[in-house]
């Protein structure tokens, strides 16, 4: 198959079903038009004039910047929290109790609390993100430092690697697949988070200008930023794609070795 064959047939597995969804929709609209459910048509023709002038300074690049703040936050604590958990069965089984209570902890139910103790700013929006975001890669980090092959680990304490060498060598790149799968989660857990904290106390943000929008019954402006929303999320999950396919090149090739 030619490199374009394969370009092609790449762009109709992403594009094809979105698509048919927004044909769909397109259809409907036309065969019961609503008010509350505009047609794509008139979604497309407000999205610029909404999101690609002063908003996009003034909200979507803010809530771009508490999502990045809150996802690299949530990322570096859960690995390093869970390689440590990980790497210990006492700690392990000191800190299981207290990770299981609070795991079962829906996030937004923390977002009143954070309010109090961090206050209305950004801050408040990113700790609200990665107090969720959290818990993919904890939970992930320590199963995948927990799953290490044993014959690697004798062989690595053989050849007396240890301390940070044997962390950087064997453990973090034997984990690494787990890790990455939490941080995938993550992004998806800290968006949802981010629309949330932007919703319950904020002047500016995606989420806020969303609810603005359905209070003064801007229907298809409304509409538009779920859209946007919803383009940020692909967009985010295609350089995931991305960066996980860099970071875990040997990983692939092993899988696509043994497919």
């Amino acid at each position: 198959m030619s490199r374009a064959a394969r370009l092609m047939l790449g762009a109709l597995r992403v594009l094809g079903l979105p698509v048919l969804l927004v044909a769909g929709w397109w259809a409907w609209s036309v065969w019961r038009p609503s008010f509350y459910v505009p047609s794509p048509q008139r979604i497309a023709a407000v999205f610029g004039d909404v999101w690609l002038t002063a908003r996009l300074g003034d909200d979507v690049l803010p809530s771009l910047v508490r999502l990045l703040a809150g996802y690299v936050l949530a990322a570096l604590l859960g690995v390093a929290l869970g390689t440590a958990i990980g790497l210990s069965g006492r700690l392990r089984a000191a800190t299981e109790p207290a990770l299981e209570f609070f795991r079962a902890i829906p996030p937004p139910v923390l977002v009143p609390l954070i309010m109090l103790v961090a206050g209305l700013d950004t801050a408040m929006k990113v700790l609200v993100i990665a107090s969720g975001a959290i818990w993919p890669v904890l939970l992930n980090t320590i199963e995948g430092v927990r799953a290490v092959d044993e014959v690697l680990s004798d062989t690595a304490r053989v050849y007396g690697l240890r301390g940070p060498a044997r962390l950087r060598r064997l453990v973090l790149p034997a984990a690494s697949p787990q890790i990455m799968a939490g941080l995938r989660q993550a992004l998806s857990i800290a968006i949802i988070l981010m629309v949330i904290a932007e919703m319950f106390a904020s002047t500016s943000g995606i989420g806020h200008t969303v609810v603005l929008f359905q209070r003064q019954f801007q229907i298809p402006e409304m509409w538009s930023g779920i859209v946007l929303l919803g383009l940020v999320g692909f967009l985010l999950s295609l350089a995931f794609r991305a960066l996980e396919r860099r970071v875990l090149h040997w990983h692939w090739h092993q899988r696509e070795t043994h497919a």
